[in-house]
């Protein structure tokens, strides 16, 4: 049998994968993760497997407990709508910034990245309930150029923590595939106040954009009630 990877690309190929399966909810919140058993699945180390579980510890993905390993960070209730508020003000401190030092250029990649958004299907053709990883992808890069003029490196890092952290709750949204929300409608508005530097409209349409999801998770009670019970993501 072949040696398993090793080595700093490994660590970073199985961190990626495993950054990815969580995020998508593919690893359940709260379930355990053996070192061994993702050591033989991704074909790597279980030195590699430990290291890419420690940097995801460090992003709050994962928790690591004393005597019993690591498991995927569990969600809740209690800490959607704390994450959301904190995620509101830190967004809303990043736009505003970017908007007054945005340049042309920023404009240019604004506009240009909407467009390709704008003509990605949001969900998968062949099963409409799950989520375009296309998509999901752009979504990203859009909302990433929209606060990427901020002047702030340190905001910028707390944002994209907080947004990787949204993003386990948001995809959940994606299943309750009999709500009717027009994402593009709402990035496009987002869009043209900040290309117009209406920051406090641009403000207050990103924010309204980023409750809503939250509304939509503790409406279907997708996420429990208590911050210490565990919601099986699928």
């Amino acid at each position: 049998m072949a040696d398993r990877k090793s080595g700093t690309s490994a660590t970073q190929n199985v961190y990626e994968q495993l950054r990815a399966d969580v995020l998508s909810s593919r690893l359940a919140p709260g379930q355990r993760l053996k070192i061994a058993a993702l050591s033989a699945e991704h074909d790597v180390s279980p030195g590699a497997v430990r290291e890419a579980l420690s940097r995801l510890t460090s992003e709050g993905l994962v928790i690591a407990e004393p005597q019993r390993g690591f498991r995927v960070a569990p969600i809740s209730a209690f800490e959607l709508k704390d994450l959301t508020t904190v995620r509101v003000e830190i967004e809303s401190l990043c736009l505003r910034r970017s908007i007054e030092h945005g340049d042309a250029d920023w404009e240019a990649r604004l506009k240009e990245v909407f467009r390709r958004l704008s003509e990605t299907p949001e969900r998968v053709p062949e099963d409409s309930p799950l989520l375009d990883p296309k998509w999901a992808k752009l979504h990203h890069e859009y909302h990433e150029t929209l606060v990427s003029a901020c002047d702030s490196p340190w905001l910028l890092r707390l944002r994209e923590m907080l947004y990787a952290q949204s993003e386990r709750y948001r995809r959940l949204s994606w299943r309750l595939s009999d709500f009717n929300r027009d994402l593009n409608s709402e990035h496009r508005q987002i869009l043209d106040a900040a290309l117009s530097r209406n920051a406090e409209l641009a403000v207050s349409l990103l924010s309204s954009h980023l409750l809503v999801t939250t509304q939509i998770l503790l409406d279907n009670k997708v996420v429990d009630s208590e911050p210490e019970n565990l919601a099986a993501a699928e």
